[in-house]
């Protein structure tokens, strides 16, 4: 535990440091196809999303599932469709509302396969 947010703060430049410095290594690891620009700028964007966290046990707690996944990608535990899909996965996605969903209609296909009254062949 860290005993103060200065503390905290440096343990996460830490671990940023540590994933940054590894990523063409996680690249060669594992066999990507993608170039450790890709990967570098996705752990960015992840430690960019918790900037603004100011407790100190949130910080902890965060470093400590961050160096968790660290280990995990680096001793090759993970396997390659977990990083290509939670560290590389794209959180831009536009979520639509509900009446976005509602005014677009909805796919008859989908809701007969799924319906109890669809005929099985």
């Amino acid at each position: 535990m860290s005993r103060n947010l200065h503390e905290a703060q440096a343990k996460a430049r830490s671990l940023y440091r540590d994933w940054y410095r590894c990523a063409p290594e996680i690249v060669t690891i594992h066999g990507l196809t993608v170039p450790p620009s890709l990967i570098r700028s996705r752990i960015r964007a992840e430690f960019e999303r918790h900037k603004f966290v100011q407790d100190s046990a949130v910080i902890d707690i965060q470093v400590q599932k961050g160096r968790q996944d660290f280990q995990e990608v680096m001793n090759a535990w993970a396997q390659e469709s977990h990083i290509l899909g939670v560290l590389l996965k794209d959180k831009s996605v536009e979520r639509k509302t509900f009446l976005q969903k509602f005014y677009e209609g909805r796919d008859e296909d989908a809701v007969a396969i799924a319906s109890p009254q669809s005929s099985y062949p």
